[in-house]
């Protein structure tokens, strides 16, 4: 017998085998997995539509608040690694929100050095402007009213206003813009570092009106600083002076400026224009 006859023999063989132990133990036959049913075209419109809300919305859900006496400064570190630095007598308000980061700046000034989120931007509100950044250092500081001072130091920001006919500002490092009544007024070029010196206990005045100086000061003095003459509110300060030693400014005043400084018995302090010799 050949090799060949003898493979077939033996394949013949291995047929019988395999289809008698099939009749003796048959396979049982698999169960068809039961198919999900789709979800209906109207309960995914309404997800939808729901996500849709919740982004336009863009709802807070956690508020906190930060805030420092007279006289005191205080670092924060908010949980996405952004830190505010708060100057005397200022306050913060913080609500996280799904899509965004807002602040408002409800008084003082704040140095702010943001984390970057594209995904969530950081939104900063004070009176009647608005500061949006990704990630970035500046500084925000409410003048009178709802007027308010942006300075850049590293970074990128766009200041807004409520005005519907004013265009946005970009500012780069080293700029500052002054948004005035909700109009903003052209950007300048400051040195950020002296613009920002009252985080080293320092305030630097230069070429600053007085009625600008004055209600500066009155943020690191508990009893108050009257400017009694309207006409004095023009006149120009510049110099440095220490952020915790507001009286000594007050103090050096008559020699800087032809006024005189007149102290009270409740520790107020009134402005005046200085005499002139007959």
């Amino acid at each position: 017998m050949t090799r060949k006859t003898e493979q077939a023999s033996l394949d013949d063989a291995m047929e019988r085998h395999r289809e008698a132990l099939k009749r003796q133990f048959p396979i049982p036959a698999s169960k068809p997995r039961p198919r999900k049913s789709p979800m209906p075209a109207g309960i995914t419109l309404l997800v939808a539509i729901a996500l849709g809300a919740l982004a336009w919305l863009n709802p807070a859900y956690k508020s906190e608040r930060f805030a420092t006496a007279i006289g005191e400064r205080r670092a924060v570190v908010l949980a996405d690694g952004s830190t505010l630095l708060l100057d005397s007598d200022s306050q913060v308000d913080i609500s996280w929100r799904l899509l965004s980061r807002d602040v408002d700046l409800r008084s003082g000034q704040v140095l702010f050095d943001v984390s970057s989120a594209v995904y969530r931007p950081f939104v900063v509100s004070a009176g009647l402007a608005k500061v949006q950044v990704l990630g970035t250092l500046f500084n925000v500081r409410r003048l009178d009213n709802d007027d308010i001072r942006v300075t850049l130091a590293r970074g990128r920001v766009e200041v807004d206003t409520t005005a519907a006919s004013q265009t946005p500002v970009i500012l780069m490092p080293g700029q500052q813009v002054d948004s005035i009544r909700g109009q903003l007024m052209p950007v300048a070029k400051v040195d950020a570092a002296k613009a920002m010196a009252w985080k080293d206990d320092r305030i630097v005045f230069e070429q600053t009106p007085l009625d600008e100086a004055v209600s500066l000061l009155r943020r690191y003095r508990k009893a108050p600083i009257h400017l009694g003459d309207p006409s004095l509110a023009a006149l120009k300060v510049t110099g440095v002076f220490e952020a915790h030693n507001v009286d000594l400014l007050l103090d050096l005043l008559p020699s800087i400026l032809p006024v005189s400084v007149a102290r009270q018995e409740d520790g107020s302090v009134q402005i005046q224009r200085k005499p002139t010799r007959k």
